[in-house]
This record gives C-alpha cells, structure tokens and sequence, in this order.
C-alpha cells in the first residue's frame, strides 16, 4: 500500500516543496495550513496535494486534524514532517509574552502535539519517518530571534530523544537544518539587505527549496532506515560546526 505522508504547513515555501517531491517520489500526500487559504486552495489545484486546515499549535487541533485524515485516507500516516513555523522577531528585552509563546508553540510545541499523535500507530506498524525542519538560527542563535532560535534547538533535543525511545521500532526521526533559502519570503527582503546576507554565504547564493526537499526525500525513503537522530545543516558554508 502507497505510504502516507503528511507535511505541516506545506502548502509554501520549502513545505511545499517536500510536499511536491515527495508526491513525485509516490507517496500519497497530505499538507497542513493555517493562513492564506486562497494559497493553499491554490496550491492544492496546481499539484492535486489534498489540504486541511488546522492549528498545529495545539494539541487537541492536531488530534482532530491527523483522525481526519487517517479516517479519509483509510491508513495510518507514515512520513511526519514537521515544518510549520513563524517568526516574531524582537530583542529580548523588547519581546512580549504573547511573542515568545506564539513562536515556541507553532515552532516547537507542534513537534510534540503532531509527533504524539502518530508515533503508537508508528511503533506498532514498525515503520516511520519522522522529519523535523529547525534552522541554521536554531545552531548558532540569532540577534533578534530568542524566541525562534530556542524553538529550532528544542526541536533538535526532541528529535534526539525520539530518535533513540523509537529506532528498535522502524522509526527514524531526523533534522534538517537549512540556511537561508530562496522562498518568496526571503525574496521579498529588501535587495540591499539580501546581498548582505548572501556575501556571507560561502557558494555565493541562497537554497533553493528543491534542495532541502531532496534531502527531506532521502531521509522518507526505505533506503534511510540506518540515519536517526542526526541532524543535517544546508546552509552553503555559512556555518559549520
């Protein structure tokens, strides 16, 4: 039976493109949105990606959702990737509760509310992949950014965690930690600021999505059953560790 994969806010962005990859590699499809409706229903009649909308900053949001979806697609989801994200960036000492609290719950705390709600059905099935997209700021920490970098680390620590509770299962859970990438975002960044960004990449250009949704394909793939608890920086050179 075709696997099912499910890609939290995967209606943009490099979700979108780990959605359309992995449609092209034949699994069955699902992605998550929230906002821009017009885009998702969009996006879903250009690629025949089915779309739901919920909010995979709760808990019981995502109960629902994922009991939807299994329900209509007749079978446990087998791929979870986690990428749905915001930012609200501000110094510390400037940033709000409510800041701090919406960035760590659509950030971090969707990993737990999604993760939790597949990982029985995983272990029972021994067969699961779990793919966590954090962030080059979730590394190296970011001016700004408290609120997401912490929220792109914790997903780090959590994945490592799981990755060690769940390999004698059949089910991996790994990181993808990218750089800057050329979404419609990051190109709608003022073009002086942009070229800032760019001189401190070392291949001289930003990602583009197709290449943090080949890694994310490898990593779905029967043949990646070995690689868990590993975390996987594309980010041209700008940090290493």
């Amino acid at each position: 039976m075709t696997k099912l994969a499910l890609v939290t806010g995967g209606s943009r962005g490099i979700g979108a493109a780990i959605a359309v990859k992995l449609k092209a590699d034949g699994y069955n499809v699902i992605s998550t949105y929230i906002g821009h409706p017009e885009n998702a229903e969009k996006f879903s009649k250009e690629t025949g990606i089915k779309v739901y909308k919920f909010d995979v900053a709760y808990f019981e949001s995502c109960q629902k959702g994922i009991s939807e979806i299994e329900k209509a697609e007749g079978k446990n989801i087998d791929i979870l990737i986690n990428n749905a994200g915001i930012t609200k960036d501000r110094f510390l000492h400037k940033m709000s509760a409510d800041e701090w609290n919406a960035v760590i719950n659509t950030n971090l705390n969707s990993a737990f509310n999604m993760t939790r709600n597949v990982i029985e059905k995983m272990r029972n099935n021994k067969f699961g992949r779990i793919i966590s997209i954090s962030s080059i700021n979730g590394i190296k920490g970011q001016i700004g950014q408290a609120n997401y970098s912490a929220a792109k680390a914790g997903l780090i620590g959590f994945t490592k965690a799981i990755a060690q509770e769940n390999a004698n299962k059949g089910v991996t859970a790994n990181i993808i930690a990218p750089g800057y990438v050329g979404t419609d975002m990051v190109k709608k960044i003022d073009p002086n600021i942009l070229k800032t960004i760019v001189a401190q990449i070392p291949v001289g250009r930003l990602a583009e999505p197709s290449e943090i949704a080949a890694l994310a394909s490898y990593l779905a793939s029967d043949q990646a059953g070995f690689i868990t608890g590993a975390t996987f920086s594309i980010n041209g050179g700008q940090y290493m560790q």
